[in-house]
C-alpha cells in the first residue's frame, strides 16, 4: 500500500454510492455510511431518513462495491464547493457482514442477472450466509422464486469472477502493491498477475511502466524469493544497465557492471558475472569488444538491445549520407557566400563564411560554438541561400521553445522533432522513418546537443539519401537528459580521422569546403563573440566560465545597488534562508519595480541546480506559488496543488496530447468537480484529467537540466556551496547562458568560484564512436 500521510486518521464505513469511477486509474468519489467520524469535521443526521450521516471520500478504489466495509487511512479536506472530504491514501476492504450490506453489496450490480429484485429474494432467503451459498453451495439457488438452472449458472460464474478479481486486489495490497499499480497489473495480466507475480515478480518491472525493480524486489522478498534467484539477478543487472541509462549511459564496461550490479544486489560477483553471460545469450544485453580507439574501457562493452540499434541507426544514416550525391541544386559557393553577407549588411569571419561553405558543400555538416559567435547569422544566411535557391528546408529542435526561436532568428518555419517526425500513438512510431523519408532537400537540427541516441537515431533515419543535414549545438552546454553524447561522439570521430578540421584558426576551416570523401564530415567551432560587441555581460561571463575564470561577477549586498541597464548581476545571500528570501524579493517586488515591464509569472524563470534542500526546485515552487499566485484551492495531487494561473511543466512525452517533455504553459481554467484543468501550452489548450497530473509539476522554478533548449526573458539562479554536488562547469554554463536579456544570481561567490573550477563533468560511456569507425570503414 502507498504511506499513509504522518497526520493520517482513519475511517470505517460501509460504501453507500459511488458517484464518480475512472475506469482508467479507478479514482473514485463515493458516499461512505461512517462507524464512527474519528476526528473529521462535524456532520448532521439526514433529516429525512434519519439515517447515520453520510462523508464523501475521494481517491484510488480498484475493485470495490457498494456495501463494502472499508478500512481507510488518509486525511480530511475542504473543498470550496463540495464540502469535507476524506482523501484515501491508502485502504482496506471486507464483504458486508449484514444483511443490510450484503443487499447493497448484491443489489450494486457487480454480478449480472442479480439487481436489486433479485438481491433482496437471494438475501431473504439466505441471510448472512448468502456469501457461503454463492460460493460453495450455488445449486441452492434455484430454490429462490425467479432463478432457474441457466441464471443460477450465470450467477456462480460471475461471481467467481469477483471473487477472484477481489482475492487479487487483497493479495496484491498484502504485499506492498498501491492501488494504482493495482489497476496496471489488474489491466495487464487479468485474473493471471496474481500467478505471474507469485512465479516472476521481476516480470512486472519489464513489462508494466511505473512499476520498477525496487517495487518488483519488495513483491520477491515478500514472496520468499532468493536473493540470489535467477530471476532476481537478471531483472537486478537490467534493472542496473536502465539507471546507468538515466545517468546518459548508452553502453557500459562488463567490469564495471558486474561490480555494480553484485553490489546493488547484495550478492557474490561471479554470480552476476554467469548471468551476465546468460543474459548475452538470450539477447536482452548485447555484448560488444571494446576499441582502445573508442574507448578507455577494457574488455567487453554492454548495451540494453534498444540503444545498440539506435546507435547503429545513426551510424548507418551517416554513412549513407555521406556514399550518396547531393540533390541541392548548382550553387556558386562563394558567390552565394557573398550574396548572404551583402543581403546581412556586413562581412563575415572567416570562420562564419567555412561554416556556410561547409555546409552546402558536404552533405553531412556540424556547427558549435557558445553564444554570441555568430550561430544565429549563419543559419539565417544558410536558409536565405537555399530559399533563393528554392529548395525545401526544414529547421527543427529538440524542444517547442527552441523550435520557435529558430523560426524567429532564421525567418523560417520551424518545428519539434516530435511533430516533425509525426509521431503516430496508435502504432508506438514516427510516420518519418527509413521507408517514409522527410519532404526535404535540407535539415537543419539546432540544439544538437540535446540529441540522445534514440532521438537521433528516428531523426537521423528520416533524412532523405539526397538530402543535407547540418548539426548545430554548443559542446559545452549541459549533454542530454537521455541517454548518450551524440553531438561529441559524431565531432570526435570527424577530428580523429583527421578528414574534419575542426576550424580553430581560419585557414583550418577554409579546409572543411575541400571536396567530399565517403568518409569526410566537416566541424566548423566558432569562438569570436559578436553579440552587442562584446558588451553583454552574459555573453562575456558565459565564456569566462568555460575559460576556467573564477572571478565572481560584480556582487551585491542589496537590492538598492541593482542596476537597470546590467544584463547579469550577483546578488548575495548567508544561506539557504536569505536565499530564497531574497528570490522571493527579487520576484514579487524589486524585479518589477526595476524593470517596470516583466511580467512576474511569465517573464521571471527561476534555474535551480537541485530538486532538494531549501533553494531546491520543489520547496521554490513552493515558496514562490504562495507568493505569486496565492489563489483559492485548487485541485490536489499527490501533495502538490494546482491553481488557476500556475506556470506548469510537462515531465514526459504524452504523444496523445501531443505535449513533450519540458514544455511550459500555464493553468487557465479549474474543475474541481469533474478533476480536470485547462492549460495553455504555447498557444493550444489542452484538457488534462487526473491521470495526466502525475506528468505535471510547477514551473515558477524548474531545474537547469529541464531549461536545455530554451531561453527566458529573465532568468534568476539559485548558487549556494550545499548544491555542491551538481556545482559543475557546464551546468553554471547552462544555467547562465538560458537568460535572453537578464540573469539574477543568488547566493554564495564562493559556490560560484566552486563551480567554475569544477570541469569533470562525468563522462558517458557510449558505443557510437566504434559504429560510426565500423560503419565509415575506418
Amino acid at each position: 500500500m502507498c504511506a499513509a500521510p504522518t497526520n493520517a486518521e482513519t475511517l470505517v464505513g460501509v460504501l453507500e454510492r459511488i458517484i464518480f469511477f475512472n475506469e482508467e486509474n479507478h479514482y473514485t468519489i463515493a458516499e461512505l455510511r461512517p462507524e464512527a467520524l474519528r476526528g473529521g469535521p462535524a456532520h448532521t443526521r439526514d433529516e429525512r431518513d434519519g439515517e447515520e450521516p453520510k462523508v464523501t471520500i475521494v481517491g484510488a478504489l480498484p475493485g470495490v462495491e457498494c456495501g463494502e466495509t472499508l478500512h481507510l487511512r488518509g486525511e480530511w479536506t475542504h473543498h470550496t464547493q463540495h464540502g469535507p472530504q476524506f482523501r484515501i491514501a491508502e485502504f482496506k476492504s471486507e464483504l458486508p457482514a449484514s444483511v443490510y450490506g450484503i443487499r447493497k453489496y448484491l443489489g450494486s450490480g457487480l454480478v449480472p442477472g442479480i439487481g436489486k429484485v433479485y438481491a433482496t429474494k437471494i438475501v431473504d432467503a439466505f441471510g448472512a450466509d448468502t456469501f457461503r451459498v454463492l460460493s460453495e453451495d450455488s445449486g441452492r439457488l434455484r430454490r429462490v422464486p425467479g432463478i432457474g438452472k441457466k441464471r443460477a449458472t450465470s450467477i456462480k460464474q460471475a461471481w467467481d469472477e469477483k471473487r477472484a478479481e477481489r482475492e487479487l486486489y487483497i493479495f496484491l495490497q498484502t504485499y506492498g502493491v498501491t492501488p494504482a499499480r493495482c489497476v496496471k497489473l489488474v489491466n495487464r495480466f487479468g485474473a493471471e498477475a496474481k500467478q505471474i507475480l507469485s512465479e516472476n515478480p521481476y516480470r512486472v518491472a519489464r513489462e508494466i511502466d511505473g512499476i520498477g525493480f525496487k517495487t518488483a524486489d519488495q513483491i520477491a522478498i515478500n514472496l520468499g524469493f532468493a536473493n540470489d534467484a535467477p530471476p532476481r539477478l537478471d531483472a537486478g543487472l537490467l534493472y542496473a544497465l536502465e539507471t546507468l541509462q538515466e545517468d546518459g549511459h548508452s553502453a557500459y564496461p562488463r567490469s564495471e557492471l558486474a561490480a555494480h550490479s553484485a553490489a546493488l544486489l547484495n550478492t557474490e560477483r561471479d554470480l552476476v558475472e554467469a548471468r551476465i553471460d546468460a543474459l548475452i545469450a538470450a539477447r536482452a544485453i548485447v555484448a560488444h569488444d571494446a576499441p582502445p580507439r573508442a574507448t578507455n574501457a577494457q574488455g567487453q562493452i554492454l548495451q540494453l538491445p534498444l540503444n545498440h540499434r539506435a546507435e547503429s541507426r545513426i551510424a548507418a544514416a551517416i554513412s549513407r549520407l555521406l556514399q550518396t550525391p547531393s540533390g541541392l541544386p548548382s550553387i556558386k559557393i562563394d558567390a552565394a557566400v557573398d550574396w548572404a553577407a551583402q543581403k546581412a549588411g556586413f562581412t563575415f569571419h572567416p570562420l562564419q563564411a567555412s561554416a556556410l561553405r561547409a555546409a552546402l558543400a558536404h552533405k553531412v555538416s556540424i556547427l558549435t560554438g557558445g553564444p554570441g559567435t555568430g550561430k544565429t547569422t549563419i543559419l539565417r544566411a544558410l536558409v536565405d541561400i537555399l530559399r533563393a535557391k528554392k529548395t525545401r528546408v526544414h529547421l527543427a529542435a529538440p524542444t517547442g521553445r527552441a523550435a520557435q526561436r529558430l523560426a524567429e532568428t532564421t525567418g523560417g518555419y520551424a518545428s519539434t522533432i516530435h511533430r516533425l517526425l509525426k509521431f503516430e500513438p496508435a502504432k508506438g512510431r514516427f510516420a518519418a522513418n527509413e521507408n517514409s523519408p522527410l519532404a526535404t532537400d535540407f535539415l537543419i537540427v539546432d540544439e544538437a546537443s540535446m540529441l540522445d541516441v534514440r532521438l537521433a537515431a528516428a531523426l537521423l533515419a528520416a533524412v532523405p539519401n539526397r538530402a543535407h543535414l547540418l548539426l548545430v549545438g554548443d559542446t559545452d552546454q549541459l549533454p542530454s537528459v537521455g541517454a548518450g553524447d551524440v553531438l561529441n561522439d559524431l565531432i570526435a570521430v570527424a577530428q580523429t580521422t583527421g578528414d574534419a578540421p575542426t576550424a580553430a584558426a581560419a585557414a583550418a576551416a577554409a579546409a572543411a569546403t575541400a571536396a567530399t570523401t565517403a568518409t569526410t564530415f566537416p566541424v566548423t567551432r566558432l569562438s569570436a563573440i559578436y553579440r552587442q560587441k562584446g558588451q553583454s555581460g552574459i555573453v562575456t561571463t558565459a565564456h569566462a566560465i568555460n575559460a576556467g575564470d573564477p572571478a565572481t561577477p560584480p556582487l551585491h549586498q542589496d537590492f538598492d545597488t541593482l542596476q537597470a541597464w546590467a544584463d547579469l548581476s550577483f546578488i548575495a545571500a548567508t544561506d539557504a534562508q536569505d536565499c530564497v528570501a531574497k528570490i522571493l524579493d527579487l520576484c514579487s517586488q524589486h524585479i518589477p519595480r526595476l524593470l517596470r515591464w516583466p511580467h512576474p509569472i511569465r517573464d521571471l524563470q527561476v534555474l535551480a541546480p537541485m530538486h532538494k534542500g531549501a533553494a531546491g526546485v520543489a520547496n521554490l515552487n513552493a515558496q514562490l506559488q504562495a507568493a505569486l499566485n496565492p489563489q483559492p484551492q485548487g485541485i490536489r495531487w499527490s501533495g502538490i496543488e494546482f491553481r488557476a494561473g500556475d506556470k506548469i511543466i510537462q515531465l514526459r512525452n504524452n504523444y496523445d496530447l501531443n505535449l513533450f517533455n519540458g514544455d511550459i504553459g500555464t493553468i487557465t481554467a479549474i474543475d474541481g468537480r469533474e478533476g480536470t484543468l485547462s492549460a495553455d501550452f504555447d498557444g493550444e489548450t489542452h484538457t488534462l484529467t487526473r491521470r495526466d497530473f502525475g506528468d505535471l509539476a510547477h514551473a515558477y522554478c524548474i531545474s537547469i537540466h529541464k531549461s536545455q533548449g530554451s531561453e527566458y526573458p529573465i532568468v534568476i539562479i539559485p548558487l549556494l556551496k550545499a548544491h555542491f554536488m551538481m556545482l559543475q562547469r557546464n551546468l553554471l554554463y547552462t544555467a547562465i547562458t538560458r537568460g535572453k536579456k537578464k540573469v539574477f544570481l543568488v547566493g554564495d561567490p564562493t559556490a560560484y568560484a566552486m563551480a567554475v573550477r569544477n570541469a569533470e563533468s562525468k563522462q558517458r560511456c557510449t558505443h557510437l564512436r566504434p559504429a560510426l569507425h565500423t560503419e565509415l570503414g575506418r
